[in-house]
């Protein structure tokens, strides 16, 4: 995020919108409004169903081919026997290589509601030499199916031994698409919808290794709420704040720009840096050896090399960000929506904070002092008179991170998918996408905050 309103590379395609509304081509999903979730501030039905594969009885219900489930304090999918050796061609290298490979396939997941949008995330362990890929197979409300969608190829790591980390575009079957990390519907119009959908894990790893890829974690959000330019105020309940440590993306301007051009576009690991470090999570000292040891706060460099998509060519994708947090020991992380303020307050009267995506114009939000096509910034609080509390990445050193902003405002950008950019064009806002990093192992009253917000 720059401090001007520049487009991101989610904001270019919405641009596809208009042009496909005219010319009756297939829109890219990211190009679609992404819309809220949650009860709002009136208790209406949730418009999100959030569904994810954690347990040991939730592998042992998949199909596999060549996978096996593990138990444990952490259950998982690794590779058994595999299933064979397949070509991989890195888009990115050009490198052709043979891996093995082994599948697990989730049950048909029945929608409580029928989506629009559906974006997956996952949490794994990929040794160097190893990597996976998710995809999704989804019927439609007309009885048809969509093919198989890759939803992403990812490994922790960026060594010899390892793929390039990446989103796959241009996937789409005429009546939906998948553009970086969002399936989408292309014409909600139609009422067309996703009613069900599977989830298929591929494990890789090297020809004659015994290393293995762990998945602990493999869900889906899938969501469906009109467009809005507004949404309805919710009531201020919670105040408190949380002790989250403080990073600036600013003072980043200018390193390493290929990881999308350095700093100034680092809002979204900035944010998983600074909510890891909250729960604990550290890099050590020969972790961060590759960084210039010029440069203030290393940890933020690194967490934008190891989430960086090489196809979006940013640090930006949701679900790598998430399945970057949960390398961490005792992390997990998702990718979800949530509906209003209150949803947020729940969370932070548990302790957990939150990663939210917000789009606006500078006099949107009183005291950014920016504009923005798209921007993530750290929930931690609320004040007594319910205003938020928020850790702002884009800030021009770690004392002015944290920030107060105006409830009504804050909740409005956030929430709503339509809103007006600077030229007065009506372009997507992001509908209450929030990561949500925690504990492995919850206590009580964390669970009980998750599951009421949808996570389980």
């Amino acid at each position: 995020m720059s401090r001007v309103e520049q487009p991101s590379r989610r904001a270019l395609l919405a641009a596809a919108v208009a042009a496909a509304a005219v010319s009756g081509g297939v829109i890219p999903a990211a190009a679609h409004a992404a819309p809220g979730t949650g009860t709002g501030g009136g208790g209406a039905r949730r418009p999100v169903d959030y569904r994810a594969w954690t347990t040991y009885g939730d592998w042992r219900r998949g199909s596999v081919r060549g996978a096996r489930p593990v138990a444990g304090a952490r259950p998982g999918v690794v590779i058994g026997t595999p299933a064979g050796t397949t070509d991989y061609t890195d888009p990115h290298t050009g490198t052709t290589a043979a891996w093995e490979y082994a599948t697990w396939t989730s049950p048909v997941h029945r929608l409580s509601v029928p989506a629009t949008e559906v974006i997956a995330s996952w949490n794994a362990h990929t040794p160097g030499g190893t990597w996976i890929q998710v995809d999704l197979k989804g019927t439609y409300s007309d009885g048809t199916d969509t093919p198989w969608y890759v939803m992403g190829r990812w490994t922790a790591g960026d060594g010899e031994r390892d793929i390039r980390r990446t989103s796959v575009d241009d996937q789409g079957d005429g009546k939906s698409s998948v553009w970086t990390d969002t399936f989408s519907v292309d014409d909600a119009s139609t009422g067309l919808r996703l009613v069900s959908y599977r989830l298929r894990l591929t494990l890789h790893r090297r020809p004659g290794t015994r290393g293995t890829p762990t998945v602990w974690r493999l869900g889906a959000m899938g969501s469906d709420v009109p467009d809005r330019f507004t949404v309805p105020a919710s009531t201020p309940g919670h105040a408190g704040e949380l002790r989250v440590p403080r990073y600036s993306q600013e003072i980043h301007k200018g390193q390493y720009p290929e990881y999308d051009n350095g700093g100034e576009a680092w809002c979204s690991p900035t944010s998983s840096q600074m909510i890891i470090e909250y729960w604990g999570g550290r890099l050590t000292e020969e972790q961060l050896a590759w960084v210039d040891p010029a440069y203030a706060d290393p940890q933020v460099c690194h967490a934008a090399r190891y989430t960086y998509d090489n196809q979006y060519e940013g640090c930006g994708n949701w679900p790598f960000n998430a399945a970057y947090a949960a390398t961490f020991e005792g992390l997990q992380g998702v990718v979800t929506r949530l509906g209003s303020l209150t949803d947020l307050e729940t969370l932070i009267a548990a302790g957990i904070p939150a990663i939210t995506s917000q789009s606006f114009l500078e006099e949107e939000l009183t005291g950014a002092g920016y504009g923005t096509s798209g921007h993530l910034m750290t929930v931690i609080g609320f004040t007594a008179d319910g205003d938020v509390i928020a850790n702002d990445p884009a800030s021009d050193d770690n004392d002015a991170v944290r920030r107060v902003y105006r409830r009504r405002e804050w909740e409005n950008i956030w929430l709503r998918t339509k809103r007006y950019n600077a030229s007065g064009k009506v372009v997507s806002g992001t509908g209450g996408v929030c990561y949500l990093y925690f504990p492995a192992h919850p206590s009580p009253r964390q669970r009980k905050a998750l599951a009421a917000v949808g996570v389980r």
